[in-house]
């Protein structure tokens, strides 16, 4: 086969991968923002919750033209996903829980005022489950060399098969996925209930440096939360949760994911400069 014949059938390939996805992509605009979406299930979109205004109507834009109001089914600020509710029965995409390899080929099916888009790239990194900045727990870490608008988070990214792997969504300096096993586990929770639980220790932390680490300055108190009924108090310093030195206020934070909930943790506070072990049952966080 000549490197032309090659060339035109790898073409002809992501051209039909991207004409299956196309009818299950959406525009998504919200307030001011511009975002992509597609069909997770009949009624249901997932778009990018970065990408979705925090007020305001939401409308959906078909890939033939029409437009349909939508409601806001839950967000998870912690993973980046969104999920919209509207009438109709369009076909929803087929999901793969397959991770590409590094250095595979990419394509993110989007939508410009509902007219599908594709950008072409590859996978840059292909890794293991990881934490985000706001304590998201994300099945595998896929970045993707590829430019994308504002407009295209919530893209779906397919493989050269055109199987979709992730939603395409941009992190700092960089286009991520989050995963379909995220996307999958997340959806569903929302589906449910709304939301997605967050441990809470009802506490305000402010960072400080010891002679021996870092510690988190009790600042305030939620007088009904977790660390109130446990006996924290405002002036304590955390130094250890499970007898494990802290090594932040962000990754304490962190910590708090939806397992959290209901668990008890011993934390080593400081009081007047003597340690002291305070047991307390994580709470779950109240809606904002």
């Amino acid at each position: 086969m000549t490197d032309s014949t090659t060339l035109s059938a790898l073409s002809s390939a992501l051209a039909e991968a991207v004409a299956r996805a196309a009818p299950a992509i959406v525009s998504v605009h919200s307030h001011r923002l511009r975002a992509s979406g597609f069909v997770w299930k009949p009624g249901l979109i997932v778009t990018a919750d970065e990408a979705l205004a925090d007020e305001g109507e939401v409308e959906i834009q078909l890939s033939d033209g029409s437009r349909r109001q939508a409601t806001v089914a839950g967000r998870d600020h912690t993973t980046d996903i969104a999920l919209l509710r509207i009438d109709g029965d369009i076909a929803p995409v087929k999901l793969s829980a397959n991770i590409p390899a590094l250095g595979s080929l990419a394509v993110v099916v989007a939508a410009d005022s509902g007219a599908p888009t594709a950008r072409l790239g590859m996978v840059s990194l292909s890794g293991a489950a990881w934490r985000s900045m706001r304590g998201g727990e994300i099945d595998a870490r896929v970045e993707l060399d590829v430019r994308l608008r504002h407009s295209q988070q919530g893209g779906l990214a397919l493989n050269a098969e055109g199987d979709a792997f992730g939603m395409a969504v941009l992190g700092p300096r960089r286009v991520l996925t989050i995963p379909t096993s995220t996307i999958e586990r997340v959806a569903a929770q929302l589906e449910r209930s709304g939301r997605i639980p967050r441990g809470y220790l009802g506490l305000g932390m402010q960072p400080i440096r010891l002679d021996d680490g870092i510690g988190a300055m009790v600042m305030n108190v939620d007088k009904d939360g977790p660390s109130a009924a446990a006996g924290i108090r405002q002036g304590d310093v955390i130094i250890a949760v499970n007898d494990e030195r802290l090594s932040g206020v962000r990754a304490l934070s962190r910590s708090l994911g939806p397992k959290s909930v209901g668990t008890v943790v011993d934390v080593t506070v400081r009081r007047g400069g003597e340690p002291l072990h305070v047991r307390v049952t994580i709470g779950e966080r109240p809606e904002a």
